[in-house]
């Protein structure tokens, strides 16, 4: 007489299918995050190229001229990607831009990384943000943009000195699991990174880098960066490979 084997796993079958399950997941989970980090730093540098380009674009465009010299000016995030009104001149000083009337349009830089809160702007899983400086004579130090985005309201960058100066971040929403590293871009259009390995990572919005981080001199803009050689973050920036 045959007996008929009840139908489904048996518990020792079902543990051993959820043991191997899991082998399988701790193999694949780091390989999805490992693979997610390389795309959100991917990412994370073609922006930061993309920044640099709309700057230049802007700059040599004149479409920002707070003293009315006919020397171009780099701007925020918000004013470059037309999300916000662009700064304007007023009897040749700084002034606000009127919303409807002084955004840039067209804009150099896709609005979508115009969405800007506390400053920054999150995307793909990393923060940016651009800093312009607040004087033309050194030390320089910088300046963020309002927490929507553009310059509202004073202090409003040195129009002589964003003529020739900016400088922009891009770091981990999350360090380790959004992205590792930690890069930067300035005016010269070379653009650094940092490995952001230690207790003191870059990581989520609050705890970014100052405007200073890679410059040589803490403080001051016109130092120039520090590539190769510890900033004034006290990290070593070296060129994107």
């Amino acid at each position: 007489m045959h007996h008929r084997r009840p139908s489904g796993f048996t518990l020792v079958e079902l543990m051993i299918v959820v043991a191997i399950i899991s082998v399988l997941v701790g193999f694949a989970v780091p390989r999805f995050l490992a693979a997610r980090r390389s795309a959100n730093e991917t990412s994370a540098i073609t922006v930061m190229r993309s920044i640099v380009g709309a700057q230049v674009s802007v700059q040599s465009a004149g479409s920002i001229d707070t003293d009315a010299d006919g020397q171009g000016e780099f701007g925020y995030l918000g004013e470059i990607t037309g999300t916000r009104p662009a700064r304007v001149s007023v009897a040749g000083t700084p002034a606000a831009g009127v919303a409807g009337t002084h955004e840039l349009n067209p804009s150099p830089l896709l609005p979508s990384m115009g969405q800007v809160s506390q400053s920054v702007v999150t995307h793909s899983g990393y923060i940016f943000q651009i800093w312009l400086p607040a004087s033309g004579n050194a030390p320089i130090a910088g300046i963020a943009e309002d927490a929507d985005g553009g310059k509202q309201s004073g202090p409003f960058p040195d129009a002589n000195a964003g003529e020739t100066r900016f400088c922009a971040y891009a770091w981990p929403v999350r360090a380790g699991f959004t992205g590792s590293r930690v890069f930067f871009a300035n005016q010269e259009g070379v653009i650094l990174e940092m490995p952001n390995r230690g207790a003191a990572q870059y990581s989520g919005i609050g705890a970014g880098p100052d405007f200073d981080a890679a410059f040589a001199t803490a403080g001051d803009m016109s130092a120039g960066f520090a590539r190769g050689v510890n900033a004034a973050d006290g990290n070593t920036w070296r060129p994107v490979q």
